[in-house]
């Protein structure tokens, strides 16, 4: 009798490390595929710093197919074309089918540039750091800014969920611009859709809007919130601010020498349109156990789950899945999967809990949100200069789990028990 086929589909912090929770979880007991495009990890939270040089592109990456043979995982490196859950199989980029028992959707996002004329690096005139192919070219155009500095922007559009990179890039350029003496040629605008600064799609966490407006005034970094990027140009980028009734409150065209900005995130092409699967942006509808209510042999996890806004805002904010979210889903599923594979009802639960460290390149600020999503039993933030420190030995860290093929060592579990920060939910 053949073995169930369990196939996790993306190998980003999320599809990695499910690959080899899930395998441990099923043991022998079915068979784990992982789809991806390409067969590189890369570590995503590092790309702020290979975007000025603090990193090259190669210390953040892990070639997958030796560790996944190491956990017996077979791995498929062309990527998907499109899924068809009607009949469990997945159309992939070579041409190919692979079919089914179970799958893990844990793509991340596609980044929506198109849906802001002259937004990105691509067709358009912003950088980005949201994959390490934009980190270095964010580099390569920051080496032409500083022969002949101007102003900056920096920030996240409408519609955009992940705000702590667009904060850190923020203030590392500042870092490095006094590194090099020019910081007093280059003004710095930072652009947001949040309707405060430490918003962060999050309603806030502690006393983030105190510590990042702090931070944003000692690093004499001007803002603009409510905002709602209308076009770019090369060199000028056209910003309407929103009041709370939703009108023009007002607009500022803004020149630029060099401007990073975060897109909003929707679905993959693969999964986006699948009515029963998707919300209308694409990405996947699961319950409180991360499984998809009407193709039940379908878990997803990571950036690509659908999750509702804590709030309305005057510009759309979506809320983000944050890295330690995210292993508490993973945790969720292999969990669900063990217990599928034995005959036992699926029922556990992600705490959804968030820990989030903020590197300023000079300090930072962290913060713990459990749950992440408000109203919340721990709410807790801090700044200083340790969160540079802890962020660099996290990224060590994370890069060493994925190398070694392992999903949560021992220590880090006992760790994490001692701040109270667990995956899974008690059971009720």
């Amino acid at each position: 009798m053949n073995k169930p086929k369990i196939v996790i589909l993306g190998a980003g912090l999320g599809g990695s490390i499910a690959a080899f929770e899930i395998k441990q979880a099923v043991a022998d007991k079915a068979e784990v595929i992982v789809v991806s495009k390409g067969d590189t990890f890369h570590f995503t939270p590092s790309n702020p710093w290979v975007a000025v040089h603090w990193r090259e592109r190669s210390a953040i990456e892990v070639k997958l197919g030796p560790v996944f043979a190491k956990r017996d995982v077979g791995f498929r490196s062309c990527g998907a074309k499109r899924l068809v859950p009607a009949e469990n199989r997945l159309e992939l980029e070579d041409g190919t089918d692979l079919a089914y028992d179970y799958l893990i959707v844990a793509t991340g996002p596609d980044l929506a540039f198109d849906e802001i004329p002259g937004l990105g690096p691509l067709a358009g005139h912003t950088e980005s750091i949201c994959h390490v192919d934009h980190a270095v070219s964010a580099a390569a155009a920051f080496d032409r800014f500083v022969e002949a500095p101007g102003p900056i922007v920096v920030g996240a559009v409408q519609g955009a969920s992940c705000f702590g990179p667009a904060y850190e890039f923020a203030m590392i350029l500042n870092a490095e611009l006094r590194k090099r003496k020019i910081r007093d040629r280059v003004p710095i605008t930072f652009v947001t859709s949040e309707p405060y600064i430490g918003h962060l799609g999050l309603d806030g966490v502690g006393d983030t809007k105190g510590l990042l407006e702090s931070a944003m005034r000692d690093r004499d970094i001007k803002w603009i919130t409510n905002a709602k990027v209308a076009s770019v140009e090369p060199g000028l980028m056209h910003v309407e601010e929103i009041a709370e009734d939703g009108q023009v409150k007002a607009k500022h065209d803004l020149p630029f020498a060099y401007s990073m900005m975060l897109p909003a995130f929707r679905g993959v092409e693969a999964v986006r349109g699948l009515d029963g699967l998707t919300n209308p942006r694409g990405f996947i509808v699961v319950d409180k156990n991360q499984r998809n209510p009407t193709f039940r042999n379908i878990f997803a996890l990571g950036v690509c789950v659908a999750i509702a806004p804590t709030g309305k805002t005057p510009v759309p904010v979506g809320v983000p899945k944050t890295g330690f979210m995210i292993e508490s889903m993973v945790t969720a599923v292999a969990a669900n999967l063990r217990n599928e594979l034995a005959g036992k009802p699926a029922n556990h639960e992600a705490t959804w809990n968030a820990i989030c460290l903020a590197d300023f390149g000079d300090g930072g600020v962290a913060f713990f949100a459990q749950p992440q999503i408000p109203p919340r039993n721990v709410n807790w933030s801090s700044s200083g200069k340790w969160v540079h420190l802890a962020k660099v030995a996290f990224e060590k860290y994370f890069l060493g789990k994925i190398r070694n093929g392992e999903a949560e060592p021992f220590y880090e579990k006992m760790a994490l028990d001692l701040m109270g920060a667990h995956k899974l939910k008690e059971p009720a």
